[in-house]
C-alpha cells in the first residue's frame, strides 16, 4: 500500500463517524419531516394520510407568505448589513495590536451571549417607557421620534433587524480577518510598488483573493436568517398581528401551540426548499471566478 493510499484510508476512517452522525441527525430527520408532512398527526396517536393537503394549506395560508416576506427582509438586512460591516471592521482590525484585539473581542461578544439574553437586552432598549432608546431621543430633543418600537406593526420588523445585524457581525468579522491575514505579504508589497490606491486595492486585489470566504459568509447569512427564531420569539413572539412573524416562528406556533405536527412538518420542508433555492441563487450570482 502506497503512502497516499494510507493517508486516504486514514482520512476516510476519520470522516466516517462524523458522516454517520450527520446522516442520522440531519439528513434522516429532514426526510422524516417531509414524510410526516403528508399526514394529519397531532404528535401522539395514529397519523392519518392526507396527501398534499398540508402542503397546499401552507401555500394558501396568507400568514405563511407574511412570514416569508418578513424573512426576506431579514435575509436582505443580514446580507447587506452583517457582511459589509464585518468586512469594514475586518479591514480596520486585521492587525494584532492590543487595542484592536480588545475591539475584536467587543464586537464578537454578542455572539457569545445567548440569543435569549440578547432578546431581553434589546427588549429593554426598545421599551416605550423605560427603554434607553426613547430616553436618549427625549434627552436630545427628538421627542417626536419616540415610538413603541416593538408594538407598532409598521416599524416593529425594521426595529428587530438592528439586533439581528448587531448579534452576528462578530463571526463574519473573524472569518474575514483570517482570510485577509492569509493574503501573501508579497501581494501587498507588489501593490505598494505599483502605486495601487486603497479603494482599487480593495476591489482589484483584496476582494478577489477572499471571494470564496465572502461566498461562504453569504451562505451562512442566508441559512441563519431563514432559521432565525429565538431572538424574535423572545422579543415579540411574532406579533403584533403577525407583523414580525418569521418562517421558523410560524412553524413553531403552527406545530406546538395547536398540536399540528404534520402541518408543522410541511412548513419545515417548505423552509428547507426555500433555503436551498436562495442559497443556490446566491451562489449562481456570485459564481464569478476571480482566479
Amino acid at each position: 500500500m502506497t503512502k497516499a493510499s494510507r493517508i486516504t484510508g486514514f482520512i476516510t476512517i476519520g470522516l466516517v463517524p462524523a458522516l454517520v452522525l450527520y446522516l442520522l441527525f440531519v439528513i434522516v430527520p429532514i426526510f422524516w419531516s417531509a414524510y410526516y408532512g403528508f399526514f394529519d398527526w397531532k404528535g401522539i396517536g395514529a397519523a392519518k394520510f392526507i396527501g398534499l393537503a398540508n402542503y397546499a394549506e401552507v401555500i394558501k395560508d396568507p400568514i405563511f407568505w407574511k412570514a416569508f416576506k418578513n424573512n426576506m427582509l431579514v435575509v436582505v438586512a443580514s446580507v447587506f448589513g452583517q457582511v459589509p460591516i464585518a468586512m469594514i471592521l475586518a479591514l480596520l482590525l486585521m492587525r494584532s495590536t492590543l487595542f484592536q484585539r480588545m475591539i475584536r473581542a467587543s464586537v464578537f461578544m454578542p455572539m457569545v451571549l445567548s440569543s435569549v439574553v440578547v432578546g431581553i437586552i434589546w427588549g429593554y432598549i426598545y421599551h416605550p417607557q423605560i427603554g434607553i432608546l426613547n430616553f436618549m431621543l427625549d434627552g436630545i430633543g427628538l421627542e417626536s421620534w419616540k415610538k413603541a418600537w416593538l408594538s407598532d406593526p409598521k416599524i416593529s420588523m425594521y426595529a428587530l433587524m438592528v439586533p439581528i445585524i448587531w448579534n452576528y457581525i462578530g463571526p463574519y468579522m473573524i472569518m474575514f480577518i483570517a482570510a485577509l491575514q492569509n493574503i501573501s505579504p508579497e501581494v501587498e508589497d507588489a501593490s505598494k510598488l505599483d502605486g495601487v490606491g486603497p479603494v482599487r486595492k480593495l476591489f482589484a486585489i483584496t476582494l478577489p483573493m477572499i471571494w470564496d470566504t465572502v461566498k461562504v459568509a453569504i451562505v451562512l447569512c442566508i441559512s441563519g436568517s431563514l432559521k432565525a427564531f429565538d431572538l424574535i420569539y423572545v422579543m415579540t413572539g411574532g406579533g403584533p398581528a403577525h407583523s414580525t412573524e418569521l418562517l421558523a416562528s410560524y412553524m413553531y406556533n403552527s406545530t406546538f401551540n395547536v398540536y399540528r405536527f404534520g402541518f408543522g412538518s410541511a412548513i419545515s420542508t417548505a423552509i428547507i426548499i426555500l433555503s436551498l433555492i436562495l442559497i443556490a441563487g446566491s451562489q449562481y450570482l456570485m459564481k464569478r471566478d476571480y482566479r
